[in-house]
């Protein structure tokens, strides 16, 4: 088992496969023109593979995949194949462009569910924040998705003055669609133009809501980084992702590897723990894994605290959110 000097027990990996994404959002790739990693600087395959079941005899149950967006690598298919083999649950997070691409990829490898980022619900204003027109084949992936019996996360990043006024028509879908609709606080990342007056807190969520919907709160798991809430009658439910005003460091469990194979102990750490060049050349990875876990801050990665004008970007040593992994 890995678990930190703070007692939290890490069994959860995010892997994530590329950097390159089919979309432009300005609050993950900081400019049109990205310069991505090439092919050979990111792990291949067999390394994915290895590395993996390396943290699975490690403790881990649960794999997420992300990017960038994850399906626009062209040996996804073969990576999402090998790694349902193993005993974990497999789950992914996209943007949803290509899922109908990848529907018998999915039922084959018993992935029972996804996340797909959604930051409005208006066509026009998703060409604003993706730069690109792919709002009806979303919407249209959406739907395949719940026809395969799969359960749909919707992450919607809210921001001030971008999409806060649409927190409601996310909530009016929840009503008949059996969708799990999370709101996420606007986090720093480098090149994203983070501002704290730009974050729209799980407060000020739930005060909107309260505008229109009466709420109850569910029971959460042990690890879960939402505060959940049903709206009663509705097929559908919603989420806050408070990591802003109301971390949920205390029952962290995650770990993420970037594209690159470099292992993160936390979404917001400095350091990174280069397991890919150690793979290759023929090292024993597992003692660097516990050696980065032993290493894990308490909270935020060590890098800032929770009161928001006290948080300043420009201090905040770490990626752009691509180059990380969602």
């Amino acid at each position: 088992m890995l678990v930190d000097n703070f007692n939290r027990t890490h069994n959860y990996l995010r892997i994530s496969l590329t950097d390159n994404c089919n979309l432009r959002c300005f609050y993950c790739m900081p400019e049109e023109d990205y310069a991505f990693a090439p092919h050979a600087q990111l792990m291949q395959v067999e390394e994915i593979q290895e590395i993996a079941e390396t943290f699975v005899a490690l403790g881990v149950n649960k794999i997420r995949l992300t990017g960038g967006e994850p399906l626009v690598r062209k040996d996804a298919a073969k990576i999402i194949t090998g790694l349902s083999r193993l005993p974990v649950e497999l789950t992914m997070t996209t943007n949803g462009v290509r899922l109908h691409e990848f529907a018998a990829v999915i039922n084959d490898a018993n992935i029972r569910s996804v996340n797909i980022s959604l930051d409005t619900l208006n066509k026009e204003k998703f060409q604003l924040v993706t730069r690109r027109n792919n709002f009806d084949r979303v919407w249209q992936n959406i739907q395949l998705m719940l026809d395969m019996g799969v359960h749909v996360k919707i992450n919607v990043v809210a921001m001030a003055g971008l999409n806060e006024t649409e927190i409601n028509d996310f909530i009016a879908w929840t009503k008949d669609t059996p969708v799990h609709v999370r709101f996420i606080e606007f986090m720093p990342f480098t090149g994203n133009k983070w501002t704290s007056n730009k974050v729209v807190s799980w407060q000020q969520i739930l005060a909107q809501v309260e505008t229109e919907y009466s709420y109850l709160p569910l029971k959460g798991s042990a690890n879960d980084t939402a505060k959940k809430y049903i709206v009663p009658g509705h097929k559908g439910t919603f989420a806050i992702i408070s990591t802003m005003t109301s971390p949920f460091c205390g029952t962290c469990n995650r770990m993420r590897l970037t594209a690159d194979g470099k292992m993160k102990n936390c979404l917001f750490s400095k350091e990174e723990t280069d397991l890919l060049s150690a793979l290759r050349s023929g090292q024993f990875i597992a003692p660097l894994i516990r050696q980065s876990i032993a290493a894990k801050a308490a909270e935020l990665g060590g890098q800032f605290g929770k009161i928001l004008d006290q948080v300043h970007p420009e201090d905040i040593l770490n990626r752009s959110m691509i180059s990380i992994g969602g």
